[in-house]
């Protein structure tokens, strides 16, 4: 058996919208699963629509969320139990955020942000060798110390704070870089700059990420896998040339043949319609009313996230390239 770098079962988050007494209940993740072995590392991909449960799920990952039901184990170990030593997760787990204005504060230096994980976290002792750890992250990601002290994020552009982001990610050398919608707010120029940057750490540090994106064209280029979330739930998993040539899962297709050029993408507004809203809590497929194909079956039962192949899972009765019936309207 695989030893897994990162293991995420069956993990439910629920939030409350409103008031006690009148508010509604979102289920943002519903049951999820997945994992990541040790041995070689990779680029997941997390894609799916505003509001599908992304960055939820990664907020558990990073534990800012904690989840109502499951669990999330690093190195076969819970990152939610008590004994867990949140100074090794800091080490062993970097998040990446969206955007890099929000990252740094305009009055302290950017450098500075740097210095402290490299101080705080025991990887340098003292300024002489924080200086040099920061530089050599900082050129791993084609800029240097010297470009950077005693700068502020003003005197950057969106593109060159994203990199200083992941140089501070780097410092701790870690083992698994959670990345949430890192190049959204970046200029489409330097887009695939960063997202082949990705590629290159991965390989060169032995790293591996979770990549969170609207873009399913990075995604695709990116990726080692791809992980499709619906209205919270995982709906298709698999390797990224299979899941992107050939999906499995209706709505994957849907969103293939929506993103027909690269760099587009879905709306960042998250839209919560009523009709969206019901979905969260359909206790039967929840793409069904939606779904071209969907039968009585889709209707009245939830579908389990199925082994379609050795390296591919669908959570759908009637998955594309097996036997269906389709039932418009």
């Amino acid at each position: 058996m695989s030893e897994k770098l990162l293991e995420v079962k069956n993990v439910t988050k629920v939030f409350r919208i409103g008031s006690i007494l009148r508010g509604k209940r979102l289920v943002a993740v519903d049951d999820v699963s997945f994992d990541i072995e040790t041995k070689k590392p990779v680029i997941l991909s997390i894609v799916g629509e505003s509001g599908c449960g992304k960055s939820t799920l990664c907020k558990m990952i990073l534990r800012i969320h904690r989840p109502e039901m499951g669990d999330i184990l690093l190195s076969n170990r819970s990152i939610f139990s008590k004994e867990y030593d949140p100074t090794q997760f800091r080490l062993d787990v970097q998040p990446i955020f969206q955007n890099p204005y929000e990252s740094f504060s305009s009055r302290k230096s950017v450098d500075s942000y740097l210095y402290n994980t490299a101080v705080r976290l025991g990887i340098a002792k003292g300024r002489r060798q924080a200086e040099e750890v920061m530089d050599e992250s900082l050129k791993s990601v084609g800029m240097s110390l010297g470009v950077v002290k005693g700068k502020y994020t003003a005197q950057f552009s969106g593109g060159e704070l994203q990199r200083v982001s992941i140089a501070r990610a780097l410092i701790t050398r870690p083992k698994l870089i959670v990345a949430d919608e890192p190049v959204s707010a970046v200029d489409a120029s330097v887009k695939m700059n960063i997202v082949n940057l990705f590629k290159e750490l991965k390989d060169k540090y032995k790293v591996s990420f979770i990549y969170v994106t609207h873009d399913l064209s990075t995604a695709y280029y990116i990726s080692d896998y791809i992980a499709t979330l619906y209205r919270g739930c995982l709906i298709e998993y698999g390797p990224a040339r299979e899941v992107m040539d050939s999906p499995a899962h209706p709505y994957t297709e849907m969103l293939v043949n929506a993103v027909p050029v690269v760099g587009a993408k879905w709306d960042e507004e998250m839209a919560m319609p009523d009709t969206e809203e019901k979905e969260y809590s359909i206790t039967h497929c929840k793409f069904a009313p939606r779904c071209p194909y969907a039968t009585e079956e889709c209707r009245t039962k939830r579908p389990e996230l199925r082994s379609i192949s050795p390296t591919r899972k669908v959570m759908c009765f009637h998955p594309i390239g097996g036997s269906r019936t389709a039932e418009v309207g």
